[in-house]
Parts: structure tokens; sequence; C-alpha cells
């Protein structure tokens, strides 16, 4: 800070502002400070904003909060991806100093002698003002200046034109003493940063033949897999995600259902990276050529979609990088590369990256293949386990490949420790993956929601109800309804989500002992049936697909920040909602966490959150039946999991 005037508790800030706040384009991010002086002179504040191209934008003038508080508002809204800078600035106010102590002598009786002082000063302020204001109001100011020291009028007629000129020299004030908090940053992306809806799939299942035993009969390709698409962009998601396309080690490669040993024909897992065939850089025989790959990225945007990418910084035995380059890896003592371990689990058929040996080396390495995958379209990776990996490498690599590409997305896979995950956020990741899966209770979803809502301004949550690693034991026994429950939490409390394939067939059977599906794809082929599902109505597409048509008609859910829950006599009930301020569209959810039973359950609603006074009542149309209500603050709902275990209301004033 430089200058006069204390400026404390800045936000959006990240770390005292070593890290980027985090923001969309057309977001509209609130700006808050702490500001205060002595005596009882006037204080003012602003906010000074500067976008990727270094132009200072129009003057943001900030509004008081709360009385008492001696805090100060405003919000800013960013209209290009990159990096944006903010300062606060606070000034002493003269002229609303000014114009309170005159209203206030006024009021008190005080006449015309006694205010000569405040007369001549307030006519030398508007002299001053009247440089500032724009030209077709400044004939208003310099009379208004003339109005005061005219000795003929009465004290009302003095006074009166200065004091009209309120709103005119709110936006365009004088200001002096001026001071300056620091420069704070915020990187803005692409909309789809924040809002987003991802399909995870296994191209080489897709189009597969699998024969007695699981033998494979035929490996799907990127020409098989892009007949999926259309069908994918029909449920309403905007990226698809691939795991690992590259060569699939052979050296000591895990068989079907995670088995030490593979069999004769077994594919292995396609995290376990790099063979002859290649390594991070190079394209799984089996699934096509880079020609054939760019194909596919081009019938994504056709159908409105794009192709993100699996970037996992881990190798098989067999990979290119441990004969050229065995320094980025870790040597045992008996002279063996060390292979992965989560103890007691082992992983020999991958070994872990080394980041110390070779710093500089292996960070080349990894930027360029991570551009390569960039110049092919990919503007979107999902990155695998990034928390194993030290948080200064991905710190500079998401740096480097958006100094290139800012549009270029990064999901963080991180299950992991919450100072880790809120970490791998400040440092750069775009979303993050989170422990929604299990948060199975309203209250424990309504406590972790709102925690994240504090963390806005770094982390953005990506609510996944299962991946290829995760079957959650709600799903294993919860039935379809509990599929519905979960694909309604995700999509509706945040504005990313994802899942992977399988969902909409309610896959739910699990390998015993274990949190992960039986046959599980990592490690065979898993061929499906889409069409037979739909057609034999065992297909949870066509309800996935209202879910994201609704998300894409209601710009309240788009956003995170305007989060708020509401109180229910029913703990097996969450009531939430979301609105737009800006529009006024709101949304208001209320889900059955228990499948089992029919739950019925009173409401009450905070009004004030919801755009109405506490005693107002108001329309809700259920957009998943069309039925539509009047509702007040207080609602009796009725939830039967066999039928409907969710509302999801647009709410709309009466008349």
């Amino acid at each position: 800070m430089t200058g006069r005037f204390p400026i404390e508790d800045v936000r959006p800030t990240v770390a005292c502002g070593r890290f980027a706040a985090k923001a969309v384009v057309g977001e509209v991010v609130p700006v808050s400070a702490v500001s205060y002086r002595e005596g009882h002179g006037m204080l003012g504040a602003n906010v000074v904003l500067r976008g990727p191209d270094g132009v200072e934008r129009p003057f943001i003038r900030m509004r008081p909060g709360q009385a008492g508080l001696d805090q100060w508002l405003a919000t800013i809204r960013p209209d290009a991806v990159g990096r944006w800078t903010f300062a606060v600035e606070a000034w002493g106010d003269p002229y609303r100093t000014w114009r309170d102590a005159v209203v206030k002598k006024v009021t008190a009786g005080q006449g015309a002698a006694d205010l000569a002082n405040d007369l001549a000063e307030g006519a030398e302020i508007l002299d001053h003002a009247a440089k500032l204001v724009p030209p077709d109001a400044q004939g208003r100011v310099e009379a208004a200046a003339a109005a005061l020291r005219d000795e003929e009028r009465s004290l009302f007629e003095r006074v009166s034109p200065g004091l009209d000129l309120a709103d005119l020299l709110w936006q365009h004030p004088v200001r002096e003493m001026v001071t300056s908090s620091a420069t704070y940053p915020i990187w803005v992306d692409r909309e789809r940063a924040l809002f987003s809806a991802w399909y995870e799939f296994f191209p080489r299942s897709e189009g597969a033949v699998v024969g007695p035993g699981g033998s494979v009969v035929r490996h799907g390709t990127f020409a098989t897999a892009a007949k999926r698409l259309p069908a994918i962009a029909e449920m309403g998601f905007d990226i698809v995600y691939l795991p690992p396309i590259h060569p699939i080690g052979r050296v000591n490669r895990k068989g079907r259902n995670n088995a030490l040993v593979a069999a004769e024909g077994d594919v292995g897992s396609p995290w376990a990276i790099g063979a002859a065939e290649g390594g991070h850089d190079a394209i799984h025989p089996q699934l096509g050529t880079e020609a054939d790959f760019r194909a596919f990225v081009t019938a994504a945007h056709e159908v409105g979609m794009e192709v993100a990418l699996d970037l996992a910084l881990q190798c098989a035995p067999d990979h290119p990088w441990v004969r050229e380059h065995p320094e980025w890896f870790t040597t045992r003592p008996d002279g063996q590369i060390a292979y992965a371990e989560n103890p007691p689990k082992k992983y020999q058929d991958i070994y872990p990256i080394n980041f110390d040996n070779d710093p500089k080396g292996l960070r080349a390495e990894v930027l360029r293949i991570v551009l390569y995958w960039v110049s092919l379209g990919v503007k979107a990776f999902r990155v695998d386990n990034p928390h194993t990996k030290p948080v200064q490498f991905w710190e500079w690599l998401i740096g480097e490949v958006k100094d290139v590409d800012p549009d270029v997305l990064f999901l963080a896979e991180a299950f992991t420790r919450p100072a880790m995950m809120h970490g791998l956020g400040k440092i750069g990741f775009t979303q993050s993956y989170t422990y929604f899966t299990w948060r199975t209770t309203a209250a424990e979803l309504r406590q972790y929601c709102e925690e994240l809502v504090a963390a806005v301004d770094y982390m953005r949550p990506n609510f996944w109800p299962n991946t290829p690693d995760i079957l959650h034991e709600t799903l294993q026994h919860g039935g379809p309804p509990m599929f519905q429950v979960r694909a309604v939490l995700a999509s509706m409390l945040t504005p990313s989500w994802g899942l992977y394939s399988g969902y909409e067939l309610f896959e739910h059977v699990a390998r015993p002992g274990a949190e992960e599906y039986l046959n599980n794809e990592k490690y065979q082929l898993r061929p499906r049936d889409w069409q037979r599902a739909l057609a034999e109505r065992r297909s949870l597409a066509p309800y996935l697909a209202r879910l994201n048509a609704i998300r894409r008609a209601n710009p309240a859910l788009h956003r995170l920040r305007n989060l708020r829950f509401h109180d229910m006599d029913n703990s097996t009930l969450l009531c939430f909602s979301k609105r737009d301020a800006q529009t006024g569209n709101t949304v208001l959810v209320v889900c059955a966490m228990d499948t089992s039973h029919v739950q019925w359950g009173n409401t009450a609603l905070d009004m004030p959150a919801l755009g109405f006074d506490w005693h107002e009542r108001f329309t809700v149309r259920d957009e998943l039946t069309g039925a539509a209500y009047d509702w007040g603050q207080y609602n009796a709902v009725r939830l039967d999991p066999h039928v409907e275990p969710a509302h999801i209301f647009t709410v709309h004033r009466h008349g």
C-alpha cells in the first residue's frame, strides 16, 4: 500500500497475491476491501482494472458495504481470456464530506452567515469537479459553483444545485490523497473452464468384439469410436475425455481384473504407457494413426464437443524413456528401477518419474509433448495423479502452456489431502476432482459444498458420480433411483460435472471387496450395446440429456458463487438454489438422498436468496415433469424414488 489511507483484506486474492484468482469471460466477480480514515471526512474507493492488453478499463467506483464495517464492494466482469490485474484505490472524497456537513447544518437551522466558509469551500470543490465531469455536464457543475457564490440568492437556492450533483460526482468524483493497494492478478479463462459436462469413454471398447472368456476378436479404433460421438453429444456433454491413447507396455502387463499376470491377448492398462512403438507422443497402433486421431477430433467438433486427453506422467518398463533417459527414474540399491507402490498395493507395470534428477530436461520433454497434442486440436487435459508430482512443476508447466495457448484447460485428478487439492487449484489447475463421490448425506454435501464456495476464487470443482476406478457403494446397492440422484446432485450443485461411460446403463457390479468395477475396463475391452439398452428402456441417457439441457437453459447453473442451501425438516432431503442476479433466473432443487423409501419434508426457504421478500409467493415449475406449484417460504415436498427422486424447479414471479 502506498498513500494516506489503510486498505486491507482485498479480495479476490490468493495467497496474498502470490497466485492469480480465477474467473471466466463474462463472469461477474465480486471485489471487496476494507478501508477507513480518521475523523469525520468521507472516504471513497474504486477498482483499477487492467485487461491482458495492459489497458486500464473504465472507472469502477466501489459502494459502501454493511454500515459500520468500513467495507467497500464492487463487481468486475472481464471480457477477454488472459491475465488481468486489479488494485483498489482509497481516497478522500471532499464533495461527499462537504455535502454531508452542509445537509446536517442546514437541517439544524444554521443560516447563510453560519455557512459562509462551507459555501466558499463547496464552490472551490465544484470548480475542481467541473474539470473532471463529461463535457455535457460541465455547465451544470459550473452553474452550481456560481450559485454557491451568489449572495443574492436564498440559502436553499445557493446549496440545492450543489447538493443535486451527488449522482454525477459519484461517477466522476473529486479525489484527494489517493492511496493504492498492491496490484493483484486474476486469470480469466474461457467459459468452459467453469461450465462444462465431461464424458469419459475408452475408444478401444467402441466397435470392439470380445469372444468367449474375454478374448479379443476385434479392437476398437478412433474410427469406430467416432460413431459413438453423436449419441454422447445428444446427451448434452461438451467434453469427451479419453484415457491414455498411447502404446501400452508389454513388460509386467496386468491382466483382466488387475491380475498380476496377463493372459495371451490381454490388452493391458492404458496407464502403463509406452512400448517399442513409442511413448507419450505416440498413438496405440490398434487405435489408428495421427490422421485418424485428427479425424476423431474433427468429428467431435462437428457435434459441438471437444476432446480431452489424459496426461499421465508415468511409464511402462518398456517405455522409450527408460532406455534413453534412465536418470528420469529412481534406481533402487539392487540396481533395479523402482516401480509404483501404494503399500500394500504394487504396480509392477508402471515406473514413476523422478522429477529431481534432471528437472530441466524432463520439463522440456513434457512441455514438448503437451504442445504436440495441443497442435492436434486438444484443448483440455485430465491430469492423472498430479499430487504425486512436484507442485512447482505443475505451476511451471501450466504457465508455459497458457503462454502458448491460453484456452488450454487442466483438470486435476487428485483425490488426496485438502491442502494439496487446494494448492493445485491455487497454482493454476483449471478444475479439480473432489470428494463428491464420498459425500452421501444431505449434511455432508451441504458442508462440503459450502467449503467449495468459500474457495471459489481459486478452486473449481468438477463432480463425478463414478470413474473407472471408483464405484461407490451407494451405486452398488442403491438401484436406478440412486443413479438419478447422484446425477442430479453432480450436475446441479456445480457448474462442471462428468461421468464415466456405463453409468447410463446402471453398471453397478463391483469386484468383491473393492470399490471398483468387476471386469474393469481399465484392463479389458467392454463393448456395450447402447441402442438395445435404449430400445428396452434400460438406459439413463434420456434423463442425462434432460439434466444437461436444463443446465444449458438456465444461466444460474453456470456459476458456483451463487450456490445457497435451504433448511428442511427431513435430514434425508437436500434443498439448494442458484440465482443469476443479472437475469433473475433462479433454480431450486430438492433431492432425496435415501432411495429406499418415499420421503416427505417441509422447506424453510431463504427467500432473499431467491430474490423475494419473506412474505411473497411465487410459482415453481418442475423442469423434469412439467408440473407447476404455488409456493412460499414453507412448502410440503413428497419424493418417491421410484417415480421421481428429485425436483428441479425454475422459479417464476406471479404475473
